[in-house]
């Protein structure tokens, strides 16, 4: 596993959780529309997943869902996370017509929102507590 993107062809990275029903479902919709090859999924719940190696933890990959866009020049690639990352794997897909819309306000605070309730529900939602995983603080 390498910390870099693996081709110039991809434009995002998507970071998910490989064990959840609801983000595998997303994802194999992505790979479906990803005719171009501009996606590079990477599955934090692969045994050789090593978070270390992109400098966060694994619980920061569990509370939401990251990205990378790639390096451009002597910039290093760019992180992003929550809605954004849909946004940008959307618009990889061809379908940035939807974008443009989740960005005006209201809308984009909704989706905000909705996303992070979500978030933290996410293993609740889908059958996945455990003592350890939905303990309450």
């Amino acid at each position: 596993m390498t910390n870099q993107l693996l081709t110039t062809n991809h434009t995002v990275e998507v970071f998910y959780d490989g064990e959840c029903p609801l983000c595998v479902r997303e994802i194999q919709l992505l790979k479906w529309l990803d005719r171009k090859d501009r996606i590079q999924f990477t599955n934090i719940a692969a045994p050789d997943f090593n978070a270390a190696e992109y400098e966060r933890t694994p619980v920061q990959f569990m509370d939401e869902i990251h990205g990378r866009l790639p390096a451009k020049g002597s910039q290093p690639a760019q992180w992003i996370i929550g809605v954004e990352v849909f946004r940008q794997l959307y618009a990889a897909v061809g379908l940035g017509f939807l974008v443009g819309p989740t960005r005006l306000p209201g809308i984009s605070h909704v989706l905000n929102f909705g996303y992070q309730v979500f978030a933290k529900n996410r293993l609740r939602l889908t059958g996945r507590c455990t003592a350890k995983t939905c303990e309450v603080k």
